[in-house]
C-alpha cells in the first residue's frame, strides 16, 4: 500500500470525504490517506498526526515524496491535540484502532476543545465498533453511512457521522449492528455475526461453567447472542 494505492478500507473512508475538505487525520499511517485526497485534489489542507516518531518520521517522508508538502502538515502529538483552532478543521478521519481508543481521543479533543462537536466524522474501529456509535449517539452525532468490508482475511466496518441539531437515539440493535448495516445484512455482514456468536457461545460456556460465574456477564452474553441470533436468522 501507498498514497497511490490505498487499501480497501482506506478506500472507503477516502470516499467518505468530501470535496474540499480540511482534514485531520488522526494516526496517519504513512500520511498515505491525506496525500492520496491531495493528489486527487479531493481535499484544500490535511494535518496527519502521529504519536510516535517512527510514523512520524514516515509520514514526512510519504508527503515529501509525493510533493503535497503545501497541502499536507504532518504533526507530532498525541491524538486531536495536533489540531489547533487556526486549522479550521471540519472532517475529522480516525482509522485502524480500537473502538474504545477511538472514543476516548474524541472525548479528549472534546474535553481539551481541539474540537467544537461540528465535524464531519469518519471512524473505521478495528474492534468495539458499539463504544463508538455509543459515543455518536451520546454526543449528538447522526450515523449518515456506513460500510463493511473484507480485506486480508479481516473484516472492517466505516461510520460517517454529521452533528445533529437534534438528540440523536440508537436502539441496542442498532448500536450493536448499525443502523445501516443491520437492514442491509450483506453477506461480509452476516460472516461477521455468525463468527461472533460463535466466540459468544464458547465465552458463555467457558464463564458458565467456572467455580465463580459472573452472573452479570451472562446476562449480558446471553442477550447478545439472542440479538445476533435473531438479526442473521
Amino acid at each position: 500500500m501507498n498514497s497511490v494505492n490505498l487499501s480497501k478500507r482506506l478506500e472507503q473512508v477516502a470516499d467518505y470525504v468530501k470535496e474540499g475538505a480540511r482534514l485531520a487525520d488522526i494516526g496517519s499511517d504513512h500520511a498515505y490517506l491525506p496525500c492520496y485526497l491531495a493528489e486527487k485534489k479531493q481535499i484544500s489542507y490535511a494535518v496527519a498526526g502521529e504519536v510516535v516518531k517512527g510514523p512520524y518520521e514516515n509520514a514526512l517522508k510519504e508527503v515529501r515524496r509525493s510533493g503535497h508538502k503545501e497541502t499536507v502538515d504532518v504533526r507530532l502529538g498525541n491524538g486531536l491535540q495536533v489540531i489547533e483552532s487556526a486549522d479550521q478543521i471540519d472532517t475529522v478521519v480516525i482509522a485502524g484502532m480500537g473502538g474504545a481508543l477511538i472514543r476516548s481521543i474524541l472525548q479528549d479533543g472534546q474535553d481539551q476543545g481541539r474540537i467544537t462537536g461540528q465535524e464531519t466524522l469518519i471512524l473505521q474501529p478495528n474492534v468495539f465498533e458499539e463504544t463508538v456509535r455509543q459515543y455518536l449517539m451520546k454526543n449528538a452525532y447522526k450515523i449518515e453511512a456506513e460500510t463493511i468490508l473484507e480485506e486480508n482475511g479481516k473484516i472492517y466496518e466505516v461510520i460517517k457521522a454529521v452533528p445533529s441539531k437534534e438528540p440523536v437515539t440508537y436502539s441496542k440493535q442498532e448500536l450493536l449492528f448499525g443502523p445501516f448495516l443491520g437492514k442491509e445484512k450483506t453477506d461480509i455482514f452476516r460472516k461477521k455475526w455468525a463468527q461472533h456468536l460463535k466466540t459468544d457461545t464458547f465465552i458463555l460456556k467457558q464463564i458458565e461453567q467456572s467455580k465463580e460465574p459472573d452472573e452479570k456477564k451472562i446476562t449480558q452474553l446471553k442477550e447478545e447472542i439472542g440479538l445476533i441470533k435473531e438479526m442473521i436468522a
